[in-house]
């Protein structure tokens, strides 16, 4: 079955600091129903998981958020859950990644795209969010110093959306696994630094072809796209 990966702008713009809006919420969920990316001016992290999109605040606080709401970068797919499999005891993130990898590289998959939900208990969710910051080439790592906040959730229910991406697709979007996460209540989430699994149900699907939604505006062609950002990609991640 054809899974096309629906992104909106690319993290390179975000990067440097184009968070204008794009499309809105109810036309993103047309593309896809499980997903991530952040709102106009950087307010919040995006979880879009079942077909909805919820926003986590600076403080981890998680609401659905209105259709008309405006998006500077997104990326999402239908979720099918062709590849299914278990992660249980998976101490850190690293562990995490390292096992998603795995399963992906016994299809083949590395060099393709994937979008993942992994559903379960979850030790500790280390995560982040921030409020927003009007800007216009103000660059993400300075906008995250002012609004950036951290939090902790332990002994919770939930589930973690992401993405995977190739290396060679790095700064279209972010090379290796991007995940959030989303309360069982939706009331908590944010972007992830770190988690354990305790036990986990995850459900990944292969996606071989993009889809990018370019920023119509000519402020646009205004950003250098072409400027090495790996280390500044790293430090915001």
């Amino acid at each position: 079955m054809e899974n096309t990966m629906y992104q909106v702008s690319t993290l390179q713009a975000l990067i440097l600091g184009y968070s204008r809006t794009v499309i809105n919420v109810d036309e993103l969920i047309q593309h896809g129903d499980t997903g991530l990316g952040t709102f106009e001016d950087v307010n919040g992290e995006m979880i879009v998981m079942d077909g909805h999109c919820y926003r986590s605040d600076q403080f981890g606080n998680v609401t659905e958020v209105d259709p008309s709401t405006g998006i500077p970068f997104a990326a999402v797919a239908r979720l099918y859950g062709n590849q299914q499999f278990q992660l249980n005891d998976m101490p850190n993130f690293a562990s995490i990644q390292t096992e998603l990898t795995r399963k992906i590289e016994e299809v083949f998959g590395l060099n393709s795209m994937h979008i993942v939900r992994i559903d379960g208990e979850f030790g500790k969710i280390d995560a982040r969010s921030e409020g927003p910051y009007r800007s216009h080439h103000i660059r993400l790592k300075e906008i995250l110093l002012h609004t950036q906040q951290s939090f902790l959730f332990e002994n919770i229910r939930g589930s973690l959306v992401g993405v995977y991406f190739p290396d060679y697709m790095d700064g279209i979007n972010m090379p290796g696994w991007h995940l959030h996460f989303l309360s069982e209540d939706r009331t908590k989430g944010g972007h992830v630094f770190d988690a354990s699994i305790i036990k986990g149900a995850a459900r990944v699907d292969k996606i071989t072809s993009i889809h990018i939604n370019l920023p119509k505006e000519a402020s646009f062609d205004t950003y250098s796209l072409k400027e090495d950002l790996e280390s500044e990609i790293k430090s915001v991640e």
